[in-house]
């Protein structure tokens, strides 16, 4: 029997480290593209991509609030087949993503203790993998109450690095616009597919809509707080961090150096509280995550799409062996340099996500009358249109992919063959259930 344990201040969280965390990965993107390119596709891709998703993912969320959400969604639109290959985009997509953030949390640990071996390294991993297993073990509310702790931490935090850093802005944040010696096609597929990856995520926590309190209305309500949110913990921090720092020194997991060179003698306490946050972000991360990840196997399983043990819950309706055998996949995984697949990362989860954005456009269609609390205000087709603007920001990725002739191409060929692995892999499961 599911609990319904997430208010909407446990749900905005739990949203928020579904798509950032805070503003530890953005040093990457400002190295790759420079500052004023960096800034732009931040402010750019919330409005093209995140706000058109939120409408859309809101209106889903609110109609149907169901346990495993997005799957079930496109399940009652399309059918099992491409309800299996939703799922399968969204496991494709947390491989690549839930190895970054035990490398995350070795990278803020460093600071503290520099020269860890590999082994140390996959050990701490391991550690922070089984610690978030355990509090997701024991149901949703541990989950958005760590959310909520961590969140206002490491928020907090960020806070104060803007603050102290103001006075030492000597220069204008957003120049130079380009990285020098680089035109502006250059890295783009890249550049664009991190900032995508920084404001991925919002129709995550609908695969608990079954935990959520009054799900129909609480979710479009904590989409419409996070959105804000997310977008004032990148720029509010890099602003001034830029304007007051070489931008050209910062490396990944550069944030305690960078809160250092901005702030001053402030610095001095701001560096290891910085790096302390990112430890905390990196656990909450993996934390929320593991949530949400974890309920799509499960609707699977109790949709005869997987072995049904995968969909057995206890009596607070979490779903262990989902949880344990995701955690054992993630711990094999762990530390595996999956950077450059950021890209391949990109199209699995804008893939998923079209299949949603069809699906709404399908019930507005063929059920007219299936509607919840929240309600996009445009006909069909003004729904397809809003839909259309992210498939098209998805579209120019994969084409700007294969331009980049470093590892782009590479990246988004390997994830349209790995993405067309699912069509057998149905089909195998479903003759090997008839056997059986």
């Amino acid at each position: 029997m599911l609990r319904r344990s997430l208010t909407t201040l446990s749900l905005v969280f739990v949203i928020f480290f579904n798509v950032s965390g805070g503003a530890f990965t953005l040093e990457g993107l400002v190295v790759e593209t420079g500052p004023g390119l960096a800034l732009a596709i931040l402010l750019i891709v919330p409005l093209v991509w995140s706000l058109p998703e939120i409408l859309i993912i809101g209106e889903l969320a609110s109609m149907l609030p169901e346990e495993g959400g997005y799957y079930r969604w496109v399940l009652r639109a399309f059918g099992p087949f491409w309800a299996f290959q939703n799922g399968w985009y969204t496991w494709l997509y947390s491989l690549v993503d839930m190895a970054i953030y035990p490398v995350l949390f070795n990278q803020y640990l460093s600071w503290f203790i520099p020269d860890l071996s590999q082994s140390t390294r996959w050990a701490v991993a391991l550690v922070m993998i089984w610690g978030a297993t355990a509090i997701n073990l024991r149901g949703a509310f541990p989950v958005g109450r760590v959310s909520v702790v961590i969140g206002t931490f490491v928020l907090g935090t960020f806070a104060l690095v803007a603050i102290f850093a103001l006075p030492h802005v000597h220069h204008v944040p957003w120049q130079p616009f380009l990285k020098p010696g680089q035109g502006l096609g250059a890295g783009l597929a890249v550049g664009l597919s991190t900032a995508l990856w920084n404001f991925f995520g919002w129709d995550n926590a609908s695969t608990v809509g079954g935990e959520v309190v009054d799900a129909g209305r609480t979710y479009p309500r904590a989409l419409a707080l996070a959105l804000p949110l997310v977008a004032l913990a990148y720029f509010v921090p890099l602003l001034p961090a830029l304007g007051a720092t070489d931008w050209t020194t910062w490396t990944d997991g550069g944030w305690p150096a960078i809160a250092r060179a901005a702030t001053g003698s402030a610095g001095v306490v701001l560096a290891p509280m910085l790096a302390l946050a990112g430890l905390a972000s990196a656990l909450a991360l993996f934390n929320a995550l593991l949530l949400v990840y974890t309920r799509i196997p499960m609707a699977m399983a109790q949709d005869g799409l997987l072995p049904k043990v995968f969909g057995r819950t206890d009596a607070r309706g979490t779903p262990v062996v989902a949880i344990v055998v995701s955690a054992v996949i993630y711990s094999a995984t762990a530390l595996l340099s999956f950077g450059h697949l950021i890209v391949a990362d990109a199209i699995f989860y804008a893939a998923a996500v079209m299949l949603e954005f069809a699906a709404l456009v399908w019930f507005r269609a063929r059920e007219p009358n299936l509607r919840g609390p929240f309600r996009i205000p445009l006909g069909t087709v003004g729904v397809a249109v809003l839909a259309c603007i992210p498939f098209t920001v998805f579209c120019a990725v994969i084409v700007i992919s294969f331009y980049d002739g470093e590892y782009g191409f590479a990246s988004a060929a390997s994830a349209l063959v790995a993405m067309a692995v699912g069509v057998p892999w149905y089909f195998g499961l479903r003759q090997l259930q008839r056997k059986l």
